[in-house]
Order: structure tokens, then sequence, then C-alpha cells
């Protein structure tokens, strides 16, 4: 008896992993644009208006909105409405670890050189 459940065990493992695998496959690809990085980028700093993201980042509005439509369908962003205006902020926990893990990697004043730094050193490894 004991042995049908440890080979049942192995395929449910897999069946979870599937699943989890597909979810981080769609978080990613949520992720994977430049304009949404962008956008989550600064949310991730708080709270912005759809005018302050445009402004900010110059570009046109139905980029942005298109954008911001894309990260609100996949739960990413939640909006808030004031009168005519529509406010962004981060609505998951997932994004945030994940902009902050990219800001870390990408944007910190010593991210470049450290890259810079372990690229070098795998190039001289090899």
């Amino acid at each position: 008896m004991k042995s049908s459940q440890n080979r049942e065990k192995p395929a449910q493992d897999m069946v979870q992993l599937a699943r989890a695998a597909t979810e981080a496959s769609d978080f990613l690809k949520a992720l994977a644009n430049e304009n949404r990085l962008l956008l989550l980028c600064l949310l991730a700093e708080g709270e912005k208006s759809v005018t302050e993201l445009e402004d900010t980042l110059k570009l046109r509005q139905p980029t942005v909105s298109q954008q911001l439509a894309r990260l609100r369908a996949d739960d990413l962003v939640a909006t808030r409405r004031v009168g005519k205006a529509i406010y962004y902020s981060l609505c998951s926990d997932q994004a945030g670890m994940v902009m902050d893990l990219l800001y870390k990697m990408f944007c910190q004043k010593d991210a470049k050189s450290a890259r810079t730094t372990e690229k070098s050193a795998r190039v001289a490894a090899e």
C-alpha cells in the first residue's frame, strides 16, 4: 500500500509544480514589456495618477492606458477614482518583491558595475 502512495506523491507534486510554473510564466509575461516595467517601477514608489505616469514616462495616454489595462487584468495594479482622475497603485505583493529585486539588480548605483565585474570574472574563468 505504501509503495502505491509513494508513486502517487511524485505525480501529485508534478501537478502542483506544473500549476506553479504556469502561474509564474503568466506573471513573467505580464512583466515582459519595457513600458509595463517602467509603470510598475513608478508605482512601487507609491500611488500615481494616469496623468503623472504619462508625464513622467513621456508616453502618450493610449500607450499608458493600454499597459495599465494589462497590469490591471493580471491583478498587479489597482485603481481608485477621484472625480475624473484615476489613480493606480501596486496591489500585488509578488510584483512589489520582483520590482525590489529588479531595482537592486539593474537600477541601484552599484548594480551595473557589479554586473560588469561579474561578467569579467566569468570571461576570465573561461
